[in-house]
């Protein structure tokens, strides 16, 4: 697919400006941009923004659409924004961040995941407005000249300036060739498109600044690089990841996904608002300190405005007059899930319940829910760890914003 005009680019520069830097950690150069931007509204030439994905993760959660929605503003603003499928990257492994050499994909198991790509980013995306590209498309065909004409871009120590490269180099770990090739595959994705502006996570920033080096390199104008913060989950500390459990799937139900975020602390839903949102948020957190908008009801509309983004129209406030209902009114919700499990004995341990319905992630933390009286059964709050339940009985079982019921066979 060529390049994508729009029928209206922004003219306004300093409006671009505001819309690109909201949520931002580091653009390099802003100068640069600047530059760039006033040149595509005199030419009326769209930039190029380019983002690579290595289809090595098809399941996207809230923390992956911090970088989608910024996609989503420069195609807005009238710009060519490119969706790098790095299917061929993605059989080396991005080493970002690893302590040691990872599992190679298999061809076969990249394609698969490439094609979820499309209709989970179009969720947040324009489709008809995006540009889809696979770095296959030019690396299939490079040849051993071209390949030692790339790597003869960039040496060794630079590579190693890497910090998790340094820390394997020096702990005698092994760092394969192909890892170490990683960047210049990258950067080179970067020389093919001939990218104005490259986008990603913060932990990218080395390997975007690569493609800032190796486009000089061959004679082409450097990207600006544009890296965007990474989204803790809901834990408000650890990166939203679905192993840590700490994540909100754009995939999930409506339900699941209001109740998830009203546990965000009143810290975490402020940046949340600036990052998964349009919203104004100076405004929302002086309304706050000010009194006159509830930390619980701005975190309400938080909640609402995410939901609305993913499910249909009446979902944001049906999911809200629920949630109110199952808390404020401390009623059971009708639609909890209903779980079924079987036991080999008459009762069963509460925490070991706890686990084998989905309620708590272990024993351990069953047992802190507990202490701390964010259980109740049957409507009752449980203080004690070791209670059993009996079988064949159905319980109503909270613990904290989750609720279930579980029936023991």
């Amino acid at each position: 697919m060529g390049l994508v005009k729009y029928p209206h680019m922004e003219k306004n520069i300093d409006k671009q400006l505001e819309v690109i830097k909201r949520g931002t950690v580091e653009i390099i150069q802003p100068d640069e941009l600047r530059k760039k931007l006033e040149r595509a509204v005199k030419e009326n030439r769209p930039l190029v923004i380019k983002a690579g994905f290595d289809p090595t993760a098809p399941d996207i959660h809230l923390g992956h659409t911090v970088l989608l929605r910024k996609m989503r503003h420069f195609q807005d603003l009238g710009h060519d924004v490119v969706f790098l499928i790095g299917d061929f990257t993605g059989l080396v492994g991005d080493p970002t961040g690893v302590s040691k050499t990872r599992p190679r994909l298999t061809r076969e198991a990249v394609k698969e995941n490439a094609m979820t790509y499309e209709k989970q980013v179009s969720k947040v995306l324009d489709i008809n407005r995006l540009r889809v590209v696979f770095n296959s498309d030019w690396f299939d065909k490079m040849t051993p000249y071209q390949l030692a004409e790339l790597a003869a871009k960039q040496t060794v120590a630079r590579v190693l300036e890497r910090d998790d490269f340094a820390k394997r180099y020096k702990s005698g770990q092994d760092i394969s060739f192909l890892e170490f090739l990683y960047p210049l595959f990258q950067s080179y994705d970067s020389v093919e498109l001939k990218s104005d502006i490259e986008l990603g996570g913060s932990d990218q920033k080395f390997n975007m600044l690569m493609g800032r080096t190796i486009q000089e390199r061959y004679g082409q104008e450097p990207q600006v690089v544009l890296t965007m913060p990474l989204l803790e989950g809901l834990d408000g500390v650890n990166k939203m990841s679905k192993s840590l459990g700490n994540y909100v799937g754009i995939n999930e139900n409506a339900k699941d996904m209001f109740g998830k975020l009203m546990s965000l602390s009143d810290d975490m839903m402020f940046k949340y608002y600036e990052l998964l949102t349009d919203e104004d948020v100076a405004k929302i957190k002086g309304d706050v300190a000010s009194g006159a908008l509830h930390p619980k009801a701005a975190k309400m509309a938080l909640a609402k405005n995410i939901v609305a983004q993913y499910h249909s129209a009446d979902e944001p406030a049906r999911q809200a007059e629920e949630f109110d209902r199952a808390f404020k009114d401390k009623a059971f919700p009708q639609d909890a899930e209903q779980v079924d499990i079987r036991i080999d004995e008459l009762e069963a341990p509460l925490i070991w319940v706890l686990c084998a319905s989905g309620l708590a992630t272990s024993n351990g933390d069953a047992k802190r829910k507990i202490l701390e009286g964010a259980v109740e059964i049957n409507s009752e709050k449980i203080k004690e760890i070791n209670v059993s339940l009996k079988c064949a009985q159905t319980y109503q079982i909270r613990l904290g914003k989750k609720f279930k019921k579980v029936t023991l066979k």
